[in-house]
């Protein structure tokens, strides 16, 4: 069953008592009470996500509710509860999804370390898998969001999720951030686009919530080869060309946009210099969607069926401090 298929009445039932949802290999457990509004941009925003009606196993039992006494009523406020509360301070009443996202997002942060967790967008085509990592500002929620519409799976737009074991990057199609200038990008780039409402003046500044395409929810639990780590930055006037990175360049940007690198120790190690080994290392300085789209594609067109050219060299082979 999906989001989708309750009644805006039946999903106000199921957050009052405990709505269990999945995005990715996640599930979450939510309680939402007095929050009318929110009912409503979760029941459009979160439509194709699966949910139980039986009893499930859960990762994260969440609470997005009204503070007691006078903040109900006076400038009202919500907050956001979950086990090993992240200390959030309470939002405007009508901030309640950013709060919830961002919550949610501190909960995989903190918990899910049987994976290492890079700071990176993921895209992919016929199994294999673009990294696009970088600090927030670079532009890669904003091109995974338009390579969503133009032919690739969305994986994730900003939790690169690599399991160590197998090397495989597991999918966590969770709604994409939009903020400030690039909400009107996407909208110019496709009028298909959804994205929810606007909400101004947040922490992050102005941000609106591209919802994935349903085809990236429904096939999350297909996990993707790694084959490219991309480096991406908008920067105006740019050239739109990829720029070979070396290997040992790669790794350590790698590990500066991770955020479980240092804890992971030996493995986080292991596992990235595995990461950058197998893949082809690029820079990426774009200026236009239009533009680097198509650059992309050919990237995919002219390597999917080589193996992966070594270049400029490999990672030494050296455990981690």
């Amino acid at each position: 069953m999906k989001i989708a298929d309750l009644t805006v009445m039946e999903l106000q039932e199921r957050l009052r008592n405990g709505l269990v949802y999945q995005i990715g290999p996640f599930k979450f457990q939510l309680t939402v009470k007095n929050c009318k509004t929110l009912v409503s941009q979760l029941h459009w925003l979160f439509a194709h996500y699966p949910t139980f009606s039986q009893p499930q196993l859960i990762d994260f039992a969440i609470q997005v509710r009204r503070p007691r006494l006078w903040r109900r009523w006076w400038r009202p406020q919500v907050e956001f509860k979950a086990d090993g509360d992240p200390g959030m301070a309470p939002f405007p009443l009508d901030h309640a999804l950013p709060m919830l996202e961002w919550g949610s997002n501190w909960c995989i942060a903190t918990h899910a370390h049987r994976y290492l967790m890079l700071h990176a967008a993921v895209v992919e085509r016929q199994g294999h898998a673009i990294l696009f990592p970088a600090w927030p500002g670079s532009g890669k929620s904003t091109l995974c969001a338009a390579l969503s519409l133009s032919g690739w799976r969305m994986l994730s737009d900003e939790f690169g999720l690599l399991e160590p074991e197998s090397g495989l990057l597991q999918p966590l199609p969770k709604l994409t951030p939009l903020k400030n200038t690039s909400i009107e990008v996407m909208k110019r780039f496709s009028p298909e686009a959804v994205i929810g409402p606007l909400f101004e003046k947040t922490r992050k500044g102005m941000v609106a919530h591209f919802r994935p395409p349903a085809a990236s929810i429904e096939q999350a639990q297909e996990k993707a080869q790694p084959r490219w780590i991309i480096f991406p930055r908008y920067k105006a006037g740019a050239n739109n060309v990829l720029v070979p990175v070396e290997k040992s360049q790669a790794l350590l940007r790698l590990a500066n946009n991770a955020f479980n690198y240092k804890l992971l120790a030996t493995t986080g190690f292991q596992a990235a210099r595995q990461l950058v080994d197998q893949c082809n290392c690029y820079e990426l300085n774009f200026d236009s969607l239009r533009a680097v789209i198509p650059l992309l594609l050919s990237l995919y067109e002219q390597e999917f069926v080589s193996p992966p050219v070594n270049n400029k060299s490999r990672v030494v082979n050296e455990t981690a401090d």
